[in-house]
């Protein structure tokens, strides 16, 4: 992890990689937990080789991140990232990127993919209950694009929950801003009787072989349900060019 701060010489920079380096460590190895108080600033500092402006600075940003939780007065303590924050700071850095939806959209085929296999496996009731739950709000909001759109995401997000699988979790919270405008987007595409029939059995479909514990019938289920999606939205993309040209002749 690289922090841009304020001081933009060689060795300001090497002392603030150097910084968050050691507090990756602490965290990783567990010599510092959830609510642990940090050593002194002058301390940590001396200890680092780095002036304390800049540890204080590059301190300041880790706060920001919630992997500090600076409480002026009685000092420094290991803080819990606010996912939230993480997934608006992912969001805004892939936004930068272009045409960055198809690449999130294949992130998270590989994510969920994995989650629904180890779904199978480790989802309990309250799991199941969580998604049968989403699939019939999904049921009730087929012709409202935003409700509908919602729901979708939802019912995906307690797929990769029952997953039980933290890192994915965390993956699949950090694109949720970007996959939410995905499949609200999406539902604004496509409303006929048909095709949301096709969606609502591919979602059930996908419930079924979670609860009856089949990894395969999952996995398969799931990458055919993204297959349909991924042809709706060229067809949909086929006919919003042909509209353009049709406008302009």
């Amino acid at each position: 992890m690289h922090l841009e701060v304020g001081h933009t010489d060689e060795k300001a920079e090497k002392g603030a990689d150097r910084i968050v380096a050691y507090f990756m460590a602490k965290l990783r190895h567990g010599e510092l937990t959830l609510g642990d108080k940090v050593a002194p600033e002058r301390e940590l500092a001396r200890e680092l080789g780095v002036g304390r402006p800049l540890l204080r600075e590059v301190m300041r940003s880790l706060s920001m991140l919630g992997v500090l939780d600076i409480r002026h007065g009685s000092g420094t303590y290991i803080g819990k990232v606010d996912i939230g924050l993480m997934s608006d700071f992912f969001t805004f850095c892939l936004s930068q990127e272009q045409d960055v939806l198809d690449d999130v959209l294949q992130a998270r085929v590989a994510i969920e993919c994995q989650a629904i296999r180890l779904a199978c496996d480790r989802a309990n009731d309250r799991d199941l209950s969580r998604i049968s739950q989403w699939l019939n709000v999904l049921l009730q909001t087929l012709d409202d694009s935003e409700k509908g759109g919602h729901a979708d995401f939802m019912f995906h997000q307690a797929v990769v929950a029952a997953s039980h699988s933290r890192s994915l979790i965390v993956l699949h919270g950090a694109l949720s801003d970007l996959l939410k405008q995905s499949h609200v987007e999406r539902r604004k595409t496509y409303q006929s009787g048909p095709i949301m029939k096709d969606l609502v059995e591919a979602h059930r479909e996908v419930f079924l072989s979670i609860a009856a514990k089949d990894p395969e019938k999952a996995d398969r289920r799931l990458r055919e349900h993204f297959a349909i999606g991924d042809e709706l939205r060229r067809q949909s993309l086929i006919s919003i060019f042909e509209r353009k040209d049709r406008q302009a002749s």
